[in-house]
C-alpha cells in the first residue's frame, strides 16, 4: 500500500507548486511578486465587442459634366489672364527704362510708393498689382481639388509671378525685377481666394473627407484586450 500511496502524495503536492496553479488557471496563476491576486469579473460579451463606427454622408456636389464644363471656363480664363497678364508686364518700355532699378529687398518698394505725394499714383501703383493677383485666387480653386487651398494659391501664385519678374529684369527692356511686385501680387491671389474662391472651390470640388483637425479622436478599446494590454 505505501508504495502506491507515494505517488498519490507526490502529486498532491504537485499540485501546490506554482507551474501546478498557472496550469489550472487559478487565482495564484495571476500573482506577480507576492502580490494579492485581481478578483475573477464576468466579461461581458456586448461590452467586449467594437462598436460599429458609423460613416457620415459624404457631401454630394455637382455631377462630372458640370465640374468638367466648370474647370474648362477657369482654364479658358487662366489663359486669357495669362494673355493680359503678359501684355501688361512683358511689353518693352524703353521711354521707362532709366527709371526702372532691380529691387531685392522685400518692402522697399511698397515704402517708396507709400511716400509718392500724389495719392492716385500710390493707390495705381499697390491697387494694381494687387488687382493682378486677384484673378489667382478665383480661378485656381475652381480648376481642380488639388490647387484649392490657402497654401497652394499662394505657391502657385507666388512662383508664377516669379518667374514673369525674372523675365522682366533678364529679357524685356525699360523693366526691372521687383520682389515687392511677387508680393503684392501674391496678396491679391489671398485675398480673392478668402473672399469669393474659396466658397467656389468648395461648392464645385466639396470635400470627401474631413480635415485632420476635425477628425473624432479615437475612441479606447474595451474588453480583454484593453486590460491585458493594462
Amino acid at each position: 500500500m505505501t508504495e502506491w500511496r507515494r505517488p498519490f502524495k507526490s502529486r498532491r503536492r504537485d499540485r501546490g507548486t506554482p507551474e501546478a496553479r498557472q496550469w489550472s488557471g487559478g487565482p495564484a496563476a495571476f500573482e506577480k511578486d507576492g502580490e494579492p491576486a485581481p478578483e475573477a469579473r464576468p466579461v461581458d460579451a456586448d461590452a467586449a465587442r467594437p462598436e460599429p463606427v458609423v460613416e457620415e454622408p459624404r457631401p454630394r456636389g455637382p455631377g462630372r459634366v458640370v465640374r468638367l464644363l466648370v474647370a474648362l471656363l477657369a482654364l479658358a480664363g487662366m489663359v486669357a489672364f495669362a494673355l493680359v497678364l503678359a501684355k501688361l508686364t512683358l511689353v518693352e518700355s524703353p521711354a521707362s527704362e532709366r527709371l526702372t532699378h532691380t529691387n531685392l529687398t522685400p518692402g522697399r518698394s511698397i515704402e517708396a510708393y507709400l511716400q509718392r505725394p500724389a495719392f492716385v499714383d500710390t493707390v495705381k501703383q499697390l491697387g494694381g498689382n494687387l488687382a493682378l493677383g486677384f484673378p489667382f485666387g478665383l480661378l485656381l480653386p475652381l480648376l481642380s481639388r488639388r490647387t484649392r487651398g490657402f497654401l497652394r494659391v499662394a505657391l502657385v501664385t507666388a512662383g508664377t509671378m516669379l518667374l514673369v519678374e525674372l523675365t522682366q529684369g533678364a529679357l524685356i527692356t525699360g523693366r526691372a525685377f521687383d520682389i515687392d511686385d511677387v508680393l503684392l501680387n501674391t496678396a491679391g491671389a489671398l485675398l480673392g481666394y478668402l473672399l469669393i474662391g474659396r466658397r467656389l472651390g468648395r461648392a464645385v470640388h466639396p470635400r470627401t473627407r474631413r480635415p485632420w483637425w476635425r477628425r473624432p479622436a479615437p475612441k479606447a478599446a474595451s474588453g480583454p484586450a484593453a486590460r491585458e494590454r493594462g
